[in-house]
């Protein structure tokens, strides 16, 4: 049996609450949409906590978390949060799972994004600027790059091909006040390139990736 929760507003309807509450009840908690935006929050024990990547069900030790291929994934954030409930005495090696499909959102999709919405003048959608819809139009597009890929021998060609298309689209911007995204891309890649090691690190040390067929 496969229950859904789905919000039908703009956000902040308590969903990660009400994971949290049936969580028990299941053998399986899927994250299977979206990105690290407003993210769930949750009180463990009198403590406010915050989730942008991770399943609201983490802190249920008996039960598997899964990162489904439809979120798109920030592996900065996805680190972050896991040394928060690590702190928290969750041994999250143990139950959290990540679909190799899953997209990874890169530097140049966050620039994208801020490009974007900064060409839009007043009519500006109110972008959280983490790269979300880019990375999405690159999963539609059979285009980025997935969390399977960082374990491929060629990850860093595929990046660097990836990353020299994004810039392409970005050469297409024309501002009337100089706008670069070099700092900004080089920042984001340090911090990106440590979380994918660490991925990479953790899969070595029985860090347990949901492997599925791909599509032939």
């Amino acid at each position: 049996m496969v229950d859904v929760i789905l919000g039908l507003q703009w956000g902040d309807e308590g969903k990660g609450k009400i994971v949290d509450y049936f969580a028990p009840n299941y053998d399986v908690i899927a994250r299977f949409q979206g990105g690290p935006n407003a993210g769930h929050t949750l009180y463990v024990e009198g403590k406010k906590v915050v989730l942008h990547q991770i399943p609201s069900g983490i802190f249920h030790k008996d039960k598997i978390n899964l990162i489904g291929n439809g979120v798109v994934l920030d592996v900065v954030t996805l680190m972050k949060e896991c040394a928060t409930v690590k702190a928290m005495g969750v041994d999250y090696k143990k139950n959290l799972y990540i679909s190799e499909r899953t997209h990874l959102i890169l530097p140049t999709h966050r620039a994208l994004d801020k490009a974007s919405e900064i060409s839009k003048g007043h009519d500006k959608i109110g972008s959280t600027l983490k790269g979300i819809g880019p990375t999405y139009m690159d999963k539609t597009g059979r285009n980025g790059l997935r969390v399977g890929d960082i374990l491929s021998k060629d990850f860093s060609a595929r990046y660097t091909s990836i990353k020299a298309k994004h810039q392409q689209l970005l050469d297409n911007y024309h501002f009337q006040e100089e706008v670069t995204f070099a700092e900004d891309i080089a920042a984001w890649e340090k911090r990106i390139f440590n979380g994918d090691r660490r991925i990479e690190d953790l899969q070595h040390c029985q860090w347990r990736i949901l492997y599925q067929r791909p599509d032939q």
